[in-house]
């Protein structure tokens, strides 16, 4: 062996019983489990329990792999497969226009890209130079809202039969070329352009594949459940399996209605469908400034943004539809201002207000234009009855939607996981430990159809995690968001340690993980 783990509080990932052994790796892989001779290298796990290394399902680090080796936000807190590629925007597949406007688009998430080499254009490129060595591991998504700006650009209309083939072709050669599926943003331009039967001729190229389908639906906040419902309906009639990402139900409208969207899923699940979603255990959501504008302000891509924001009347119209009709981007909900704080600018010139509320349109749109669209902000919006209900669901799993940027990012960037173990289970009860690295580790990993991941079991990838149920929790608060976990001594990847003893190994064991018959 070349490393035995004795006297583990094992949790082997499928929610059973957990149990005490010794556990041997072998060459990247778990080769023992019980009773383990001796080995090159042995660690004292007594105390200390052992999952399968957590699977993030959403995440958003997609430049923050390349940009920072180290990458401890994820890595310190037991994260070892991040799925990126969410919401429908991201790098690829691109053309040298479509990718300049995805810069521009998403910089509140990732930065504008400018620090880094990008030198990939399709997604097998990308996957290859995730290849060439990341902190962790990393599955894709097609990005529909990039696939429809490189098809037909930033235009909210019907893609014409030509356009739609062009959109079926960029999908199926991504996931042949190793996406995991195909994500949506259908509170995000120019994503939510699309129609119904557009997205589900899609998802039936996804459903060919054998991938799933992960939208931001169109609403989290009014007309909700109605959101949730239409990709139920969709995936069901474009056969496709369904992830509902960061599955929340938010805004006024929706507390304490947490029930009626699990009575929705249930149904579904009870009639055949192949349903799992994500949630991240905290309340605020977190997004771009720029996402909340109507759709109709954001056609023609962040130039045409930024031209009507210069011009008062439309930047009126746009005021008006926010605060009084309630925008379509801000989820058909009229923008509560003193909810809005700003956690990143992309102008360090404009750093004094990280960290503030805003308090008016005046100076919402004034960032907007000093900042490039580039100011990212936390919405305080969620109700923490509904967080609870959620996550208790049988089809859960855990998804940080970590967005690394800014100098004030929201906590769950560095601290869903230990979060998910340390305040609800072992503070609130609100799940057992055994439960919870299910839906951390087993759940998702089924959900990806990885099959040797996910669980400990002999053969399986030595992707691990040892933690200390007693102690473990998030360092990450709204103040201090960038405060690493406790409790977490130890992460494996491929029996390769990337924590050791609580700190960051210059160790890059990650690779891109692609779907399984994917081409190389």
């Amino acid at each position: 062996m070349d490393l035995v783990i004795r006297g583990a509080r094992v949790l082997d990932g499928t929610g059973g019983p957990s149990y005490t052994a010794d556990v041997g790796v072998h060459e990247g892989r778990i080769t023992a489990i019980g009773h383990v001779p001796p080995g090159r290298e042995t660690i004292d796990a007594h105390g200390l329990a052992l999952a399968p290394g957590f699977i993030d399902m959403h995440a958003h680090s997609d430049l923050a792999l390349l940009r920072d080796p180290d990458h401890s936000a994820k890595a310190a807190q037991g994260v070892t497969l991040e799925v990126l590629g969410q919401d429908g925007l991201s790098y690829a597949p691109v053309d040298d226009r479509t990718l300049a406007e995805v810069r521009a688009a998403i910089a509140g998430w990732n930065g504008t890209g400018e620090d880094l080499d990008v030198d990939w254009r399709t997604v097998g490129e990308y996957l290859d130079r995730l290849d060439r060595g990341i902190a962790v591991n990393a599955a894709y998504l097609v990005p529909q809202g990039t696939v429809r700006a490189y098809a037909l650009g930033w235009e909210d209309r019907p893609a014409t039969a030509a356009e739609l083939d062009r959109m079926r072709a960029l999908v199926a050669e991504g996931l042949a070329q190793g996406a995991v599926g195909m994500s949506s943003g259908l509170t995000y331009t120019p994503g939510m352009y699309a129609s119904g039967s557009e997205l589900t001729e899609l998802c039936r190229v996804v459903a060919s594949y054998g991938g799933y389908y992960c939208p931001h639906h169109r609403s989290y906040g009014r007309g909700a459940l109605a959101a949730y419902a239409e990709m139920v309906a969709l995936a069901a009639e474009a056969g496709c399996a369904l992830h509902l990402a960061h599955a929340t139900m938010n805004f006024a409208e929706n507390a304490g209605r947490a029930g009626e969207l699990l009575d929705l899923l249930d149904r579904a699940l009870a009639a055949g469908a192949d349903i799992t979603l994500d949630t991240y255990p905290y309340t605020p959501g977190c997004t771009t400034l720029a996402a909340l504008l109507p759709s109709w302000a954001s056609e023609g891509g962040p130039a045409a943004v930024l031209e009507r924001l210069r011009d008062d009347r439309e930047a009126e119209r746009i005021r008006h539809a926010l605060e009084v009709e309630g925008a379509d981007g801000c989820h058909g909900v009229p923008v509560d201002w003193s909810a809005i704080e700003v956690s990143g600018v992309r102008d360090p010139a404009l750093s004094a207000y990280t960290g503030r509320r805003l308090d008016g349109w005046a100076t919402a749109r004034h960032l907007l234009l000093a900042d490039r669209l580039g100011t990212s902000v936390l919405q305080h919006v969620g109700h923490e009855e509904n967080v609870r209900a959620i996550m208790r669901h049988p089809a859960h799993t855990g998804g940080s939607d970590g967005i690394l940027q800014g100098a004030k990012p929201h906590p769950r960037a560095y601290g869903t996981f230990p979060h998910y173990l340390g305040r609800y289970v072992r503070e609130l009860g609100i799940l057992s430990l055994e439960e919870c690295v299910a839906h951390l580790a087993g759940r998702p990993a089924a959900r990806l159809r990885l099959p040797d991941r996910g669980l400990v079991r002999e053969g399986h990838r030595a992707d691990l995690v040892l933690f200390d149920p007693e102690t473990v929790a998030a360092g990450s608060t709204y103040d201090d968001p960038r405060r690493l976990p406790v409790g977490i001594p130890y992460v494996l990847i491929d029996g390769r340690f990337v924590m050791r003893d609580g700190r960051r190994t210059d160790v890059l064991a990650g690779r891109s993980v692609r779907r399984t018959g994917a081409t190389m």
